[in-house]
């Protein structure tokens, strides 16, 4: 993995998936894409993080977050990349 990227991890778990994490991939890559941060991220899938509990959860970097709504994902990316 390239040191100098962030590293975005969305649990595709059932459970998250189906608690908004399927409208959540979208609206990153939108974020990625729309603030010209493609190229500074590895966005990707796992398939359960075993929080299945506390979902849907993502990865950002080091911090896991749970239960975030779309706006809670957006500030927190924007304050990430210093936006």
């Amino acid at each position: 993995m390239n040191v100098n990227k962030t590293e975005i991890t969305i649990c595709l778990g059932s459970s998250c998936f189906a608690r908004g994490n399927k409208k959540m991939v979208q609206v990153i890559q939108q974020f990625l894409k729309q603030n010209f941060l493609e190229d500074r991220v590895i966005f990707h899938g796992a398939h359960c993080f075993g929080e299945c509990g506390e979902g849907p959860s993502i990865r950002i970097g080091d911090q896991t977050l749970r239960s975030g709504s779309e706006e809670e994902v957006i500030n927190y990316l924007k304050n990430h990349f210093d936006l």
